[in-house]
């Protein structure tokens, strides 16, 4: 039972983040919207990782792709950490 809600906690992390992250990258669309408090806070949250991503993927054009980059490694992230915490929790179980 505890194994599921240590899950449900984690996927309810991630998916927070993961709107964070969509929030602040439509944001960027609007100047006046980032100088918001709202924006300010997204962006101490966001920016660090996704400034990872933007060091190693150039825009394409006008496009910054890196969001997506970012978006689909948390995904990849959260379901590693997933089997981690199944193998540790069975381990011990």
């Amino acid at each position: 039972m505890t194994f599921f809600i240590i899950l449900g906690y984690v996927s309810l992390a991630f998916k927070i983040y993961s709107f964070m992250l969509i929030a602040y990258i439509l944001m960027s669309w609007v100047p006046a919207a980032q100088n918001s408090a709202i924006g300010r806070m997204l962006e101490k949250v966001c920016e660090p990782y996704l400034g990872i991503f933007r060091k190693f993927i150039p825009p394409l054009g006008m496009i910054d792709i890196s969001p997506i980059v970012a978006i689909f490694m948390l995904n990849f992230i959260e379901r590693g950490l997933y089997i981690v915490i199944q193998k540790i929790y069975f381990m011990f179980a």
